[in-house]
């Protein structure tokens, strides 16, 4: 058998699949990624309503990475994606 530390650990889930230990994102303003040391940035989940503003049970999710928070063009980023994401949703 190989040494303790040439051995490659993995996790499994449940059912025996190996899954990640680590699933970077991508920040939705720059498409720059965020790593796990970015401990500004945020992920924000979006509630989808209809027309009488009751929650539907849906959401967006948009991740901003500290550099974004950090300049103070995060409102201005967070307002232009959820603009895009509609136009998108009505094309």
């Amino acid at each position: 058998p190989l040494p303790l530390w040439r051995t490659r650990s993995t996790m499994q889930n449940a059912e025996g699949t190996t899954v990640d230990l680590y699933i970077p994102r991508k920040c939705s303003a720059t498409n720059r990624l965020i790593t796990g040391k970015d401990v500004g940035s945020v992920q924000i989940n979006i509630a989808h309503v209809d027309a009488n503003g009751s929650y539907t049970g849906a959401y967006s999710t948009v991740a901003m990475c500290g550099f974004i928070r950090q300049s103070g063009k995060g409102d201005a980023a967070l307002t232009r994606i959820w603009e895009e994401k509609q136009r998108a949703e009505r094309a």
